[in-house]
């Protein structure tokens, strides 16, 4: 019979004993909150706390981060015995390295308890509210970027009742903001959109304008009192594996069940427009800018876009793993080639951006095995993701009169994959969508390639009008879904190189 052996939990009281080699910030006992989090997942912990956790310990303030969680209360049952802090594995190579975080000082679960989130965003000491909620998170119409305002949950939070939609939290916490005279506030989006912190505003706007009627002055209050800054944010986080949080603990000498995962390249580009203070983020490594846009035009376009095709490229043609999509010489030319030949001559790159290097680490970093990224977990959301990555490349080498010819098989690859859900071999694929119902309905008896095509480039919730009906498009598409039916996605690949 086997000895069970109790293992000490992370927490404050083993702080100075853990091993020489684990990276610490600061120690958090008596730290306040200044910063809500909405969207409790691992990017945040990753990215966004550990750049607050850097700032924390190089400038001071009462920067402490209260995360709240969308749905589950797991990241809170997570955190809460290990006095909120978590362990970040920063992985590159062969190599990994550990740092724990102690800048996450509360978690919530909005489910749970939406008015203490509303309140928490309403007291005077809360500067700084944040999101990563991904792009579905915002119940966007991803053709015009405009909030859905017939969308049931959003209209039923704006009716009144505890609030299920980000949107709606948010705008319930600024209107309980306001009753408690809790002062001006920013309000930073770290998601993928494109101008991401004009889109929130409008967001925000467009749900006001849903409030009955006494409330509708809620909106004239915002615009005077809230900034809605715009954010480029990069880092590859995949999701914790059992074998992460198996090495966390040889790393760390105590268990950690909050382990995250992450390569050791990390980006945050902001722009420094805030109404009530922030944290010192730019000692921390951020730029501060008076415009992110180019920077975050230049990864939407380039890394987002690449990571989509290799995500469902390599699906396709048997791949699990992002990191072994990239190793392939098929798939890594084919991505260079779509940077330099479709995406490239429509871009601008921001002063410093140096974007043949840029390419080059891009591919790069796909190629890190260490990390495990699934071609799966990219590969979800397609539907409210292709809108900002792929389709201004589509729309800009029209402009050209050019044929986007490695943008075009990204964009069929996607309808492969949501139409048949098999890859190559006929093994399925389970790829998360939010439009998978409506686009199996579309395709249901489609005969054929150009079919499928017909039927999925008329999709209102992801093609404008005069890009569905663009015949250079729709011919282009139909040839690559074609190929993709016939031959397979890593011939049709290599047919197209040697083209």
């Amino acid at each position: 019979m086997g000895v069970f052996v109790s293992v000490r939990r992370l927490g404050f009281d083993c702080l100075n004993s853990l091993p020489p080699g684990v990276g610490r910030s600061i120690d958090a006992r008596g730290l306040g909150v200044g910063i809500v989090h909405l969207g409790l997942g691992a990017f945040h912990r990753a990215h966004q706390a550990v750049y607050t956790d850097a700032a924390i310990a190089a400038a001071g303030g009462q920067w402490g981060i209260c995360g709240v969680t969308q749905r589950s209360d797991a990241v809170a049952r997570q955190l809460r015995p290990q006095d909120g802090l978590y362990s970040v594995v920063s992985r590159e190579g062969e190599q990994a390295s550990v740092q724990v975080v102690g800048s996450m000082r509360e978690v919530l679960c909005a489910q749970q308890a939406p008015a203490e989130v509303a309140d928490r965003i309403a007291r005077a000491a809360t500067k700084v509210v944040t999101l990563t909620v991904t792009e579905k998170g915002y119940r966007l119409n991803p053709v015009d970027g405009r909030l859905r305002v017939d969308d049931p949950d959003v209209v039923a939070d704006a009716a009144g009742r505890p609030p299920i939609t980000v949107v709606g939290r948010l705008v319930a916490g600024l209107a309980e903001r306001r009753r408690q005279d809790g002062g001006p506030l920013t309000v930073v989006c770290c998601d993928n959109l494109t101008r991401n912190g004009a889109r929130v505003a409008s967001v925000v706007a467009d749900f006001c304008e849903l409030l009955p009627p006494g409330q509708r002055d809620l909106a004239a209050w915002i615009d005077d009192q809230v900034r809605f800054p715009s954010t480029m944010v990069d880092r590859i986080v995949p999701a914790t594996t059992p074998a992460d949080l198996a090495e966390a603990r040889r790393l760390l000498g105590v268990e950690d069940r909050g382990t995250v995962v992450a390569e050791a390249f990390s980006q945050w580009v902001i722009e420094d427009d805030f109404r009530a203070g922030r944290p010192a983020w730019e000692l921390a490594g951020a730029t501060m800018t008076g415009d992110a846009g180019p920077w975050e035009t230049v990864k939407l376009r380039v890394l987002n876009a690449t990571h989509s095709g290799l995500a469902y490229l390599g699906a396709l043609g048997g791949y699990q793993f992002i990191a072994d999509a990239a190793r392939d010489e098929r798939l890594e030319e084919m991505s260079r080639r779509f940077i330099t030949e479709d995406v490239a001559p429509a871009l601008t790159p921001p002063e410093g951006c140096d974007l043949d290097a840029y390419t080059g680490s891009v591919l790069l970093r796909f190629s890190n095995r260490a990390l495990g990224h699934r071609c799966d977990q990219v590969a979800m959301d397609g539907s409210q993701k292709l809108g900002a990555r792929l389709l201004p490349t589509i729309t800009a080498s029209l402009s050209r009169g050019e044929r986007p010819l490695w943008a075009t098989l990204i964009l069929a690859a996607w309808m492969q994959c949501m139409a048949e859900r098999r890859d190559d071999t006929g093994a399925p694929l389970r790829i998360d969508d939010p439009l998978a119902e409506t686009i199996a309905t579309r395709v249901a008896g489609a005969a054929g390639a150009r079919t499928v095509a017909e039927r999925l480039l008329t999709l209102p919730e992801l093609f404008p009008p005069e890009l569905g009906a663009n015949r250079a498009v729709w011919d282009l598409v139909t040839a690559h879904l074609s190929s993709l039916r016939a031959y397979g996605a890593l011939p049709t690949i290599e047919g197209l190189l040697r083209s």
